[in-house]
């Protein structure tokens, strides 16, 4: 029979671009999104099917999972890929954005896993891969709300890890680093209040550093494929790095102590004392 991968946020970036990776290799693919209009390249077909699914609409997310079963009988992997990035100091932010980062990158995951578990519990198969980001492992200033909701998805993938090991379930996290992808737009929310003149020299430091490390990022392919052999992966093995810049940032956060990486970081990117 042949294996069906479900994708959230599948209209742009890493999205788009694990569906054209599983569908290239012969799998059937669920490509689920808030707005199916925006599909692109991603059409229907016998083994591709566009949904609509919005991970704070838990109608949308019931819809899209029983639309996935009638079409294709079962899902074999769910990649939990939809979120955003919300950037800016802490006090510029309302509770109504603070709730809707973590609504979306936390909550929601947590909303579309619960959807599929006990079919995957009962069929004593499947894989959930969830996809973090370097940020899941280390911060950048100015980034409170997106780096605890990714810290967030790196406890509970690893507790589910252990959870749903005895049903055959096997959960993966991918942490990409810098991506070619749309974060910086629609995926993007960058609050910021000029008024609040003392983050005003962080902010700018912070941009420039970005600038810099950002300038050659990698290309959303690359992750699909660390996707797609996290999806293939029998071992323990839990976290997938995607980019050279990924691989080089985590492993001076494990090998450093905090003082020193924390200090490094900080001159790197010209930040001092108020």
């Amino acid at each position: 029979m042949t294996q069906t991968v479900f994708i959230t946020g599948a209209s742009s970036g890493i999205g788009r671009a694990t569906a054209h990776h599983f569908h290239q290799r012969g799998w059937n693919v669920v490509a689920s999104m808030r707005s199916p209009d925006k599909a692109g390249d991603l059409a229907d077909s016998e083994r591709l099917l566009v949904t609509r699914l919005d991970v704070l609409d838990a109608a949308s997310i019931a819809s899209a999972r029983d639309a996935a079963f009638e079409r294709f009988g079962r899902v074999d992997v769910l990649v939990n890929n939809a979120g955003y990035g919300a950037y800016g100091p802490l006090e510029a932010f309302t509770m109504e954005r603070i709730e809707r980062q973590f609504d979306t990158n936390v909550i929601g995951l947590l909303a579309v896993t619960k959807a599929f578990l006990p079919d995957f519990r009962a069929r004593r198969a499947g894989v959930i891969v969830n996809i973090s980001s370097i940020g899941g492992r280390m911060t950048f200033p100015l980034g409170t709300l997106y780096h605890g909701t990714k810290f967030a998805v790196e406890g509970l993938s690893e507790a589910l890890h252990y959870e749903l090991e005895a049903f055959g379930v096997r959960v993966k996290i991918v942490e990409p680093g810098m991506i070619k992808t749309n974060f910086g737009g629609r995926s993007f929310d960058f609050c910021n209040d000029a008024s609040m003149a003392e983050y005003q020299g962080t902010v700018q430091k912070l941009f420039a550093y970005w600038g810099e490390i950002g300038s050659s990022p990698s290309e959303p392919s690359l992750v699909a494929d660390v996707i797609w052999a996290a999806a293939h992966d029998e071992t323990d093995t839990l976290r997938f790095r995607a980019g050279a810049d990924a691989e080089a940032l985590l492993t001076n956060r494990e090998q450093q102590d905090d003082a020193t990486f924390i200090g490094d970081l900080k001159a790197q990117i010209g930040l001092g004392s108020a």
